[in-house]
């Protein structure tokens, strides 16, 4: 049940504030970083096919954590005990063997996820750390102007984008908009509930084998069948 409200909480914020994210950073890029269509066409194409994406997980772990909860209130000594005998067919154990594989195999692919999902926000704390010396160094617009963040230098434009970057106060100008600070927020908190599924689905790792565990020791001590 835990583990079940981990999930939904980080899908939640991952796929909600991630799709945002996305749309406000075509925006950015559109707005402070390239002036022609043709310079983030692909960029924008990116963007969308990983929308769609997000639609899909949003539907598979909801789907996918309904089917563990109710895999594991029926794997339970609690459950057995109301229905009577351990009880277990070849099919239902055959059912619990694939869900730990399934959920370990899933923890493994979204630890993946989950260290990608740290790269737009290690892309804008550079940016912020940048402003932030920008403000520091006013009084000196001769060095301000050769501090920039390099969009093309991330892979988000081509080389030859223009003009594909933001100096001094430009750059400056853009970490106090409301868009950026936005963004900013919205990646961090998709980071975060990225780090919350992949909790969720080692707890329900954990349980699944805990719970499979269980019955293969029943079942050598003759009190139900083996996992």
């Amino acid at each position: 049940l835990v583990a079940t409200l981990l999930c939904f909480s980080g899908i939640a914020l991952f796929c909600g504030c991630g799709h945002q994210a996305l749309t406000e950073t075509e925006r950015l890029i559109e707005t402070y970083f390239a002036r022609n269509l043709q310079d983030y066409i692909t960029l924008a194409y990116i963007i969308q096919y990983f929308q769609y994406v997000i639609y899909g997980l949003a539907s598979f772990f909801f789907l996918y954590c309904i089917m563990l909860l109710a895999e594991g209130f029926y794997t339970t000594s609690t459950a057995k005990q109301t229905f009577g005998e351990f009880r277990s067919t070849m099919c239902g154990r055959c059912l619990s063997s694939s869900f730990i594989v399934m959920t370990y195999v899933l923890a493994v692919l979204w630890l993946l996820v989950f260290a990608l999902s740290a790269l737009p926000v290690y892309f804008f704390y550079n940016m912020d750390a940048t402003c932030h010396t920008i403000d520091v160094l006013t009084e000196t617009p001769a060095s301000i102007n050769q501090l920039c963040v390099d969009a093309r230098q991330y892979g988000l434009l081509p080389w030859n984008a223009v003009p594909g970057k933001a100096c001094g106060m430009t750059l400056s100008n853009v970490c106090k908009t409301r868009e950026y600070r936005m963004t900013y927020d919205l990646y961090i908190a998709a980071f975060a509930g990225a780090g919350i599924t992949l909790l969720a689905l080692l707890t329900y790792t954990v349980s699944t084998t805990y719970n499979c565990a269980v019955l293969r020791y029943l079942g050598r001590k003759g009190i139900g069948p083996k996992c």
